[in-house]
């Protein structure tokens, strides 16, 4: 999709304040969990408008501070994407669109993602391609407990999140996640990954002799999966880490605690 165009230091995929946040994403849920299973935006400080029955919101997890006193945290004043499913391997969004034959092609070697935790699990994935041209996928989720290579096709690098991050003192259950591309495509190659300490039913090993792991240097990303169960506010790639200076719009701004 953008392989071939002039690529800024800084692209957003995902904006869920813009004109049309899913432009460019795909969304999948599960017809046998209606009350359960949807995708809808809504402002994350009231949770309204309330999606079409029978779709019911999850309630939010409450945030344990040093003092023990129990409250949600601070909240954005502004519209999010709020993706929920108890399978979570079932609901999603998904760019380019489910279907499409094409990679988006972004060069950047590190993405961003906005997102608060909502007592659920979670998972994300982006798939990598490799110089040669080879292409992996690298997951993240909550239930991971250790890295773990699986040799499917493509490979599979899955990685433990931890969301939110650890904290005595939590002030929100949003937080930005960071990944940097170049760092983990080499993961690849660790042979000491290569085992399976848990089942995963959305992959099948197949024998290693049948296709490559990425071996080269990093090229550019084929696609982006959000999996269920989060509020998601941005998606972004970026030439510079997590200590670049953002954009005003880019930064999280909060409303009062509850």
């Amino acid at each position: 999709m953008f392989k071939h165009i002039v690529q800024p230091d800084l692209v957003s995929i995902f904006s869920s304040t813009g004109s049309d946040p899913l432009g460019i994403f795909s969304s999948r849920t599960d017809v046998s969990l209606p009350s359960d299973s949807f995708c809808c935006c809504l402002n994350d400080s009231t949770s309204t408008p309330h999606p079409d029955a029978p779709a019911t919101l999850i309630v939010a997890p409450v945030l344990r501070r040093q003092d023990d006193a129990e409250e949600e945290g601070y909240k954005l004043t502004q519209s999010v994407l709020h993706i929920q499913s108890p399978t979570l391997q079932t609901t999603f969004i998904q760019s380019p669109p489910l279907g499409s034959q094409k990679e988006l092609g972004f060069k950047h070697p590190w993405i961003h993602i906005q997102a608060r935790n909502m007592g659920r699990e979670w998972s994300f994935e982006v798939g990598v391609v490799d110089s040669t041209g080879q292409e992996g996928i690298i997951r993240c989720s909550t239930f991971q407990k250790e890295p773990n290579l699986k040799l499917t096709n493509p490979p599979l690098l899955h990685l433990p999140l931890s969301f939110p991050p650890s904290s005595s003192y939590t002030l929100t259950s949003w937080c930005t996640i960071d990944l940097n591309f170049p760092s983990l495509i080499s993961q690849f190659n660790s042979g000491s990954l290569t085992h399976n300490n848990e089942a995963d039913a959305s992959t099948t090993e197949v024998p290693s002799n049948t296709f490559r792991l990425p071996n080269g240097q990093y090229s550019h990303v084929s696609y982006v999966r959000i999996y269920a169960t989060c509020r998601l506010r941005r998606i972004w790639f970026s030439e510079s880490g997590p200590s670049e200076a953002l954009p005003w719009e880019f930064q999280l701004f909060t409303g009062e605690h509850q």
